[in-house]
């Protein structure tokens, strides 16, 4: 049998998507794994997954992958190009989409320029919501690693989210950290590590270690939850723009209660065929 899917990336953050409403087939988290392999495979850092919606508030469903296979609840890099893909795929013609996922209720907006603007959703901060191992909420938790004490923020932005903030991100240690905390004891489902650099108020520097993929060259929930960091500590403005290593996101955040609103490009690489 062969399964349809398409090649897409957002900020070079890639993605394999597939339309499951017109195809059927059973994932496995071996299979997912060999294919996100850049040598032997397609080579992805999430498999996006386009189901019928089980809630009349939604169109689609969306769920996503991560290249070891495990599944997540949010991609904000991934949810754009899932805007695109339903688009170009003729499965829907409407400018804005409500698509279920695992954290809830997401709201996709094609804008006039092209790029598609999405409602991240509410950042929680609660210990149990993240989760974070942390006997209450802080605006700063800290642990050590070969006698180094670690400062950072934690928030969930529908998947978990610790951001510590750098001098120089160009100089961060996120290969030597990223994977030591990504799997630290303090996140019980293991977390998204992003290292910010400030540049102005109105505008910040991030790389992100992913949890299940590693460093990658964007992520959307990633900027999202550096966004609410900095406005938290007091160092960026409620509208900002993220450059990260493959492209640049424009972020608002009015404050606590509200929700992340994230806009950029998305890009279709090619359309394949596999065997399966």
């Amino acid at each position: 049998m062969k399964l349809r899917f398409s090649k897409m990336h957002g900020l070079g953050n890639d993605f394999m998507v597939i339309d499951g409403i017109n195809q059927a087939l059973t994932l496995s988290q071996q299979q997912i794994a060999g294919w996100a392999d850049r040598h032997f495979g397609i080579g992805f850092d999430q498999l996006l997954l386009v189901e019928s919606a089980s809630s009349s508030a939604a169109m689609f469903k969306y769920r996503i992958f991560n290249a070891d296979g495990s599944e997540v609840s949010q991609c904000g890099n991934g949810a754009r190009c899932f805007a695109r893909f339903v688009r170009d795929k003729g499965l829907t013609d409407a400018m804005v989409i409500p698509v279920e996922t695992h954290a809830g209720l997401l709201e996709l907006k094609m804008l006039d320029n092209g790029q598609v603007e999405v409602n991240m959703g509410v950042p929680l901060f609660e210990p149990a919501e993240i989760p974070l191992d942390a006997a209450q909420r802080s605006e700063l938790y800290r642990l050590t690693i070969d006698d180094q004490q670690i400062e950072f923020s934690a928030l969930s932005m529908g998947n978990p989210h610790a951001v510590i903030l750098v001098d120089d991100v160009d100089n961060a240690a996120v290969q030597n950290l990223g994977p030591r905390l990504e799997s630290h004891p303090m996140f019980p489902q293991r977390a998204n590590i992003g290292f910010l650099q400030i540049v102005d108020p109105a505008s910040f520097k991030l790389r992100v270690f992913e949890r299940g993929v590693g460093e990658t060259l964007a992520c959307g929930s990633g900027a999202c939850a550096a966004m609410v960091a900095g406005v938290m500590r007091g160092k960026l403005n409620h509208h900002a723009s993220a450059q990260l290593l493959g492209g640049e996101l424009q972020l608002d955040w009015p404050g606590e209660g509200q929700p992340v609103m994230m806009s950029g490009d998305t890009a279709l690489v090619y359309e394949g065929e596999i065997d399966i």
